[in-house]
Formats: C-alpha cells, structure tokens, sequence
C-alpha cells in the first residue's frame, strides 16, 4: 500500500546525517527520493566497518528508499541534468553553503522563479540573515554552540559531548516536518516557497524549553537551567547487582514507592510532600532514591515496581536492544538482503499509519545505481 507521501518527488543533494536522515524519513513515507552525489560521494559511504567500499554502515542507515545518480554540478552538462531532474520535482533540498549554491545557480532565487511551485529547502548551519552565516557547522560544533555540551558536562566538571549525532539527528527531524508542512500550503496556494533549517537555532530552541527556566521572565525570575534535570543524582541508578532507571513522578507514585520501600519516614518528609517541594530539593530526593535502590538486586527492584506501577526500565545497551522482547514483537529489526552487500538488519519505520503505511521499498544504493534516470 502506497505511503501518505506517494507521488511526491524530492531531489536530495544532501550528505552526511542532518539532510540524508531528513530525506530517508520521507522516503520511508512513499516520497520518491532522488539523492545526487557528487563523483566524491557522500562521505559517510566511507564510515567504517564496511564490506565494499563506498557502502558504509552510516551511510547504508542513511539512504534507504532513495535512488542515486552522480552529477557534478560544476560542469555545465551534469548542472543541465540537474536542472532537467529539479524540473519534474516538488522538493530541491541541499546542504550546500548558500554561497556555493548560488555560484551554481541552485539557489532558492533562482530556482523558485524559474519553477514556481517548487519547495526550495536549505539545510543550513546557522540562519543567513546572522554573523555566523557562512561558518562551517558540524554536530559537534553545533552541540557546542547550542549550550548542549556544556549541560552535558554540569556534573561531571567539564563539558561533554552527547554520544550520538543529536544535532545532526534534531535539525534533520526538524527538516522532515518543513517539508511535508509547505507541500501542503502548495496545495492551497498553488505556490511553492523556500525553506530555510539552520542547526544552529534548531538546536538552541531544542535545549532551552526546559533550561530557558527563571529567564522565561522578563525580568528573570531566576537562573536558567531545569533543576530536576541537571541534578548529580539523577542518572541511572546502582542495584546489588547491576544498574535501574527509576523516575516516580506523580504524587501517587511518589507515595508507592515509599511505601513499597518501607520508608514512611521519607513519606513524611515535608520536603517530598508535592511536587513544588520536591522540585526544590531534587539533590537530597535523588540520593535517597539511590540509596534505597542500592538494597535490592535488579531482578526484585523491577517485579516491584512493575506490580506498583512506577515509571522505570532496565539500562539496555545498544547490543541489549536486539534482544529486546518490546522490539521483538513488533518486528522492528528486519533481517533484508541487499543486492550487493548481502545480508543486512534494518530497523523498522518507527510511525505508523492505519491506511498508508510506509514501506522498505528498495535498500540504500550503491554511488549512481541509477544513472539511467538520467
């Protein structure tokens, strides 16, 4: 059955993480993706390990759902190509610097007046009318700018890195959403329009709903940063014999766990009466938490707490994952064949529609697999 976004086609010359898992999300959902490569590829063909060249792990979890054609857009003949290819497309998306994407006329200007109904999207590092426009952005750089690294490092004395692509990963979702969303205003005005994602902003906006905190006031009512969440205590938590992760929330959960921890001295506790005294003293809350944890071993601490009905979760691992019994059930690791790199496992498409469901059509191709579309 064909995906809500059949009959869209979207021209990608993105690389990397941010553009790539933008398109492959709309890809999953039935758009027909074009991704153009230059003759160096896109980088994260080379992420390693691989079993051939060019057909690295990142980019194989990057690029399903999309056909591939190799054009160098600095030539005149390939920008011809191109030109005929965006021709017959409801969607142009790039990661080109806007700088470089005008020296070869592909900017949203240029190519929303010669194509009027065309969806012009620039996955950009930082918002061209600022300082930073032309610096170069990468998700560590990101991470950095957005304030995230340094939340990251509050309890541990120095700032951190998160350990995954989450700038690339927050700015390419944002990206997947701007899409869909303008391609449906088309369809009452009849016009296309350009599409600016910078990750920079995307970023900053993703880490302060919380932290923005006192300074949400103006005047401020107080420091930035969400106290319940910057806590040293909070973390996954030490059992006897391993690790849990436990967040009662609620009133009534609070009083659960005290009981079922035989602590009616911390359910007197005036501090831990409410949620507005709790949340002044999530230090001391926390490490009572930690301490009661550390009494029993895991096994006993999650038959409890599922027969209490308290928010909480073993600490899996990336490997633990595939075992999952959740994940197991609903078929989301897919054992696939691929044509050239044989046997692959691919995760499901996470969203779910009850009439048009997305579907692993084809896996990520091989560098202008489909040069005949040329």
């Amino acid at each position: 059955m064909a995906g809500p976004l059949q009959g869209v086609r979207i021209i990608d010359m993105t690389s990397v993480a941010m553009g790539p898992y933008a398109t492959q999300i709309l890809g999953d959902m039935g758009a027909e993706v074009i991704k153009v490569e230059a003759p160096d590829g896109d980088v994260f063909r080379t992420s390693a390990p691989a079993r051939h060249a060019g057909m690295g792990p990142a980019y194989l979890n990057l690029n399903r759902n999309k056909a591939s054609v190799t054009l160098d857009a600095k030539q005149p003949a390939d920008r011809d190509r191109l030109l005929t290819l965006i021709a017959g497309a409801d969607v142009f998306v790039s990661n080109v610097r806007t700088a470089a994407l005008a020296r070869l006329g592909l900017d949203a200007a240029a190519l929303c007046a010669r194509y009027p109904r065309l969806i012009h999207c620039s996955a950009v590092g930082f918002g061209q009318d600022g300082p930073y426009a032309a610096h170069p952005a990468f998700d560590d750089i990101i991470q950095a700018m957005s304030g995230m690294a340094d939340l990251q490092g509050r309890n541990g004395g120095a700032p951190a890195y998160v350990n995954t692509i989450l700038a690339d990963k927050v700015a390419g979702l944002t990206l997947a959403y701007a899409i869909p969303m303008a391609l449906y205003e088309r369809e009452r005005s009849g016009q296309g329009q350009a599409i600016e994602v910078p990750m920079f902003e995307t970023m900053v906006s993703f880490t302060l709903i919380e932290h923005m905190s006192g300074h949400t006031f103006v005047p401020p009512s107080g420091p930035m940063g969400y106290s319940r969440v910057l806590s040293p205590q909070r973390r996954p938590y030490r059992t006897r014999d391993g690790y849990l992760a436990l967040l009662p929330y609620t009133d009534a959960q609070w009083t659960r766990f005290f009981a079922l921890a035989q602590r009616p001295d911390l359910a007197a506790d005036a501090r831990y009466g409410d949620a507005a005294t709790r949340a002044r003293h999530f230090d001391a809350l926390y490490q009572d938490l930690a301490d009661i944890v550390a009494s029993r071993d895991t096994e006993t601490w999650l038959a409890l707490l599922a027969d209490a009905d308290i928010p909480h979760s073993r600490v899996n691992t990336p490997e633990s994952l595939l075992d999952d019994p959740h994940l197991r059930a609903t078929g989301f690791f897919q054992p696939v064949e691929h044509p050239t790199e044989g046997s692959l496992l691919a995760t499901a498409i996470p969203v779910r529609f009850s009439r048009t469901p997305g579907e692993l059509r084809r896996l990520a191709p091989q560098q202008d697999a489909d040069r005949d579309m040329l």
